[in-house]
């Protein structure tokens, strides 16, 4: 059996490909929707995909089941648990196979059968593995989805606070209980892949490394310790889970639906700074220089944002699908960007340029833009000062719940958008979060808007150690 992990850092994402080597079969399970990397991998060793599963409706990327059953005819596998409203709606006419718990199905000489594991959704599957060309008759490890992480266990909010079904949140964490001690019966030796690791939206205290047992989960995962005790494991769960990215419900429906088909992965054009400015009406851009550098200077309504698992939390949370898009990025990173972006449905890449060119671009007379920043000094004085000052504080509930400003108004960098109405008018608005990171992003968006929005150098901590925190804002 040939196993191999392909891991998103993005996304924080993991895929699995698992083969045989004696028949050259092989599934992928839990594919994002740019395909070409898992069958080049597959065919480096000797492999072809004939199959293509989920764990699950996925909220945070799009799924590439369905491109594998358009692209190469490979044969779809998903759930039928979880009641109607859990079904996927796109596979007539596709060779499929619609799985209850206990199913079991064979890609060349390896087993899979399937465990319903419902909690971080109604319709949610594990997949035990066993390998039955290799001489066993019991599983090497189960594919746990966003079911069982390292460390922790997949959201049971997500249909409640992303896809806005009220009442479910409580249920679905009884639901998780439930399935938490149906996994706690598993051996010990069971190896779990996880689709998620540390930074993924999909949970709130997912561990770095890649991969565990039964056994070690059994004894380290503080949330499945409690699975005896379905009140306070439900109030564990339930608690301190961040905001999610505000793009979760609709790619969760097109994932339902049918996931828009890639005919290829975009190939933006590379402008040169005389061309720039022809390109920019009606464009969203993205920046991903260093803050200090877009701060001192940028396009027009641009929104900044870090690489790694920021990036796309912030772009999706800030652009709508089928908007236009470009990208500040540098050319040795600007085509996994452009994929990334992909994996969110955000297909409208349109041109791309280098932080050399925009500084050419700027040289040159170019139109640009620039974001206001005070330290943490500066700004204990605007709220000593009469009237004190609009304050937005873009961290998470939990940790406005651990200390805040008052009165500032609390709305997570990723939510902002849908509540955008709330933000405090008047004035300029000053906005912080923890460390000076999320606030950046949120005030390249509040000022795209036309917001005199001002980031807060240094956050809380920052703010902190200045003495902001004794002081009253307006």
């Amino acid at each position: 059996m040939l196993f191999r992990l392909i891991y998103d850092e993005g996304l924080a994402q993991a895929a699995y490909l698992i083969g045989c080597q004696k028949t050259g079969e092989a599934i992928i399970i839990d594919p994002e929707r740019d395909i070409d990397r898992y069958i080049d991998l597959a065919t480096a060793h000797g492999l072809r995909i004939v199959a293509a599963a989920e764990t699950h409706i996925h909220a945070d990327f799009l799924s590439g089941v369905r491109q594998f059953a358009e692209q190469t005819g490979a044969r779809v596998l998903v759930s039928g648990e979880g009641g109607d409203d859990w079904q996927s709606g796109w596979l007539d006419g596709h060779d499929h196979r619609v799985l209850a718990d206990g199913d079991t199905f064979d890609v060349g000489n390896i087993r899979f059968t399937t465990v319903h594991s419902p909690g971080h959704t109604p319709e949610h599957l594990s997949y035990l593995v066993t390998d039955l060309g290799g001489g066993a008759d019991t599983p090497i490890g189960v594919v746990s989805g966003d079911f069982v992480f390292v460390g922790d266990l997949g959201r049971p909010d997500l249909l409640e606070t992303a896809a806005g079904i009220s009442g479910t949140k409580e249920e679905s964490a009884q639901a998780l209980a439930s399935s938490a001690r149906r996994f706690l019966k598993l051996p010990d030796h069971l190896q779990v892949w996880p689709a998620h690791g540390a930074g993924s939206a999909c949970g709130k205290a997912l561990g770095a490394v890649p991969q565990s047992t039964v056994g070690y989960e059994r004894l380290f995962n503080p949330t499945l310790s409690l699975a005896g005790d379905e009140d306070a494991f439900v109030e564990n769960i339930l608690a301190g889970q961040p905001e999610p990215p505000l793009y979760f419900a609709r790619r969760k429906q097109w994932n339902r639906d049918g996931v828009p088909l890639l005919s290829a992965v975009p190939n933006p054009e590379s402008l040169s700074a005389a061309e720039l400015a022809a390109h920019l009406d009606g464009v969203r851009v993205i920046d991903v220089r260093a803050w200090p550098a877009f701060r001192e200077g940028h396009l027009p309504g641009a929104i900044w944002t870090r690489t790694g698992v920021n990036f796309l939390m912030t772009a999706g949370s800030y652009i709508e699908p089928n908007e236009r898009i470009g990208l500040v990025a540098p050319s040795d990173i600007s085509a996994e960007l452009v994929r990334s972006l992909v994996r969110i449905g955000l297909d409208s890449i349109e041109w791309v340029i280098t932080p050399e060119v925009f500084d050419e671009y700027s040289a040159a007379g170019g139109v640009s833009a620039t974001s206001p920043e005070v330290d943490a000094s500066e700004f204990r004085d605007l709220l000593s000062s009469e009237g004190g000052a609009r304050v937005l504080d873009v961290r998470r509930a939990v940790e406005w719940d651990l200390g805040h400003l008052d009165p500032a108004v609390n709305i997570a960098h990723t939510r902002l958008v849908e509540r955008i109405e709330e933000v405090p008018s008047g004035g300029p608005v000053y906005v912080h979060c923890a460390g000076g990171i999320r606030s950046a992003m949120a005030v390249s968006e509040l000022r795209r808007r036309g917001i005199d929005a001002v980031n807060v150098a240094g956050g809380w901590a920052a703010m902190q150690k200045a003495g902001c925190t004794e002081v009253e804002c307006g």
